[in-house]
């Protein structure tokens, strides 16, 4: 995290930043007008970037337009006409998608040719109670909050949701992957202890995921691991299984299991309401029962190679690693008054939450796309140490990017000269 190869890079403000991304990834042209397609109208980039700002640091566009070049009005008519949920999402999907050709990107893989990513809730105070917004004697005291789910693969922030502090993070796990419009599909999902519940593992396989969260303790869950025969058989293995998969209640009650699958797949409802019924289903239900046998086998299958494969545990911990950096990134952007949430609707939360997150990809991409012209710099030289310590540094950095101050929005095209960049960097 910050590695301190970003101090030798050119700073750079966070306005020119968001032009150098727009100029490789065209996202600013993903926000649509609201009005019928058949108007002409001519987005002012300027000021969309300036919205986006605004939000994404918390300071909203009342206090923004105190602090920088462009009218509050201007501000208030750009925002209601360009920024929604639906524009954003395609503007980080662009981004996204961008960032994975880079030739950066193939290095942040932790196996070769594997997807390994995270997701994790991050708690936020807010100053206006909103229908959301519950009491936390852990986080938040006497006072309110919600949570802000991120799910990060690669370094790579592909989704994003706010949900209550009340509510359990474990089901939304499928909601986040599932609902991954980018093209960076992941083929491991690892959580931390509050990603787990009776039925994740279950349903993750189900849809072509591996869930592997991790464990605190691992020697206690080794207790609880499941096998297809008698206990007895395995008397003399040092792990011993606590009891014998009900195979038959599976069978019988594979065909429902299967509907309910298809159920989530065609996103009849939300994911997360049915697999917070199906969490909460009483035990002696005998299609709860069925899942929670074929759970039991996911489950144990993951449990012996987390104990089994050091390798494989670091992995783990590294991508749950990045998921937390990712996480200090969006609470250094999102800044302004103490990061407290101030808005007075749910929607609201939402799209500032998107707008923070497109702040944070933007500032991925600029660092992956500056460590591919150095990596690309080095290996044209033939310096092998160099090019073995550039594919190592990861591209959560803040530290060359100015945040704070007064705004200046109204920029021409932003140019760098990319090569005495590189010149002047000392690995």
């Amino acid at each position: 995290l910050n590695h301190k190869i970003y101090q030798q890079f050119e700073p750079i403000g966070i306005t020119s930043l968001l032009r150098v991304v727009d100029t490789h990834t065209d996202f600013l042209n993903a926000f649509t007008h609201l009005c019928a397609t058949n108007v002409p109208r001519k987005t002012d980039k300027h000021k969309l970037i300036a919205c986006i700002v605004a939000f994404g640091t918390n300071y909203g566009i009342g206090k923004m337009s105190k602090i920088c070049d462009v009218s509050y009005q201007e501000l208030k008519t750009t925002a209601n006409t360009l920024i929604y949920l639906d524009t954003l999402k395609e503007a980080n999907r662009r981004i996204a998608n961008k960032t994975r050709t880079l030739p950066m990107y193939q290095h942040y893989n932790l196996a070769p040719g594997v997807v390994h990513s995270s997701s994790d809730g991050q708690k936020y105070y807010t100053q206006i109670p909103t229908i959301n917004s519950r009491y936390s004697s852990k986080y938040f005291g006497l006072q309110k909050g919600l949570s802000a789910l991120t799910a990060v693969a690669d370094n790579i922030p592909i989704n994003a949701d706010i949900i209550g502090a009340n509510e359990h993070e474990s089901h939304y796990v499928l909601d986040m992957l599932y609902n991954n419009d980018t093209d960076i599909k992941p083929d491991i999902h690892s959580t931390d202890s509050h990603g787990i519940n009776q039925v994740n593992f279950a349903i993750l396989d189900m849809f072509g995921y591996r869930f592997a969260p991790r464990y605190k303790n691992i020697s206690s869950k080794a207790k609880t691991i499941y096998s297809f025969q008698q206990p007895s058989v395995y008397r003399d293995y040092l792990l011993k299984p606590i009891r014998k998969i009900d195979n038959e209640l599976i069978e019988q009650e594979w065909g429902t299991f299967q509907r309910i699958i298809a159920s989530l797949a065609m996103k009849t409802t939300t994911q997360s309401t049915i697999i917070r019924k199906l969490s909460s289903y009483k035990r002696n239900n005998r299609v709860k029962k069925a899942i929670v046998e074929y759970d039991n086998i996911v489950q144990t299958y993951h449990k012996l190679h987390y104990i089994d494969d050091p390798m494989f545990q670091k992995q783990v911990n590294t991508a749950l690693n990045r998921g937390e950096h990712m996480n200090k990134l969006r609470k250094h952007l999102f800044h302004a008054d103490g990061g407290k949430f101030k808005v007075h609707t749910v929607i609201e939360q939402k799209i500032w939450h998107e707008c923070n997150r497109l702040l944070a990809n933007a500032v991925i991409y600029y660092n992956t796309w500056l460590l591919s012209e150095l990596l690309a710099y080095h290996e044209k030289l033939d310096n092998v140490l160099e090019v073995d310590l550039i594919k190592k540094v990861s591209p959560i950095a803040w530290q060359h990017i100015h945040i704070h101050g007064r705004y200046k929005f109204r920029i021409g095209k932003v140019v760098l000269d990319i090569l005495k960049m590189m010149r002047n960097v000392k690995i």
